[in-house]
């Protein structure tokens, strides 16, 4: 064989060697554009859910607070309206055993007292939250025990 067709065969080799490369990067590369779409997808999907989310909490909370805003004023009127009453049947001479009733359902308003706060701990008393609640005092606990051996 001549020196010049080894050349040409050489040539032709690395080409389709090349060809074959460039086939096989150009699948990886395009593989890895086609996940990442998905992904960038996926993405989108989940922000537009998300955006869906806080418009519907948005709108939650402001039923929500218009609901407490109508039950403060029910309140009130509730409580103004006990007071007015209490004053009328006093004027009328009411037994002060029927205005204390009454007087205790209105709410106290600006009154100072606070609530005792509820404590976690027995009082001593012996209910269920006292330290020895269960615990039995057996004779025999305290009777002397035998030496072991």
């Amino acid at each position: 064989m001549d020196a010049s067709k080894i050349n040409w065969m050489l040539a032709i080799a690395c080409l389709l060697a090349g060809i074959g490369l460039g086939a096989l990067g150009y699948h990886l590369l395009n593989a890895s554009a086609a996940s990442l779409q998905k992904l960038r997808q996926r993405l989108a999907e989940r922000d537009r859910e998300l955006t869906a989310l806080r418009e519907g909490m948005d709108d939650h909370l402001g039923d929500v607070s218009r609901l407490v805003a109508t039950l403060q004023r029910d309140s009130e009127a509730l409580a103004s309206r006990l007071s007015q009453d209490a004053q009328r049947l006093r004027a009328q001479g009411t037994p002060p055993a029927a205005l204390a009733v009454i007087e205790s359902e209105a709410p106290a308003e600006g009154n100072g007292d606070e609530l005792a706060m509820p404590r976690d701990y027995a009082d001593g008393t012996g209910g269920t939250l006292s330290e020895d609640f269960g615990l039995k005092d057996d004779e025999d606990a305290k009777a002397p025990q035998p030496p072991r051996y």
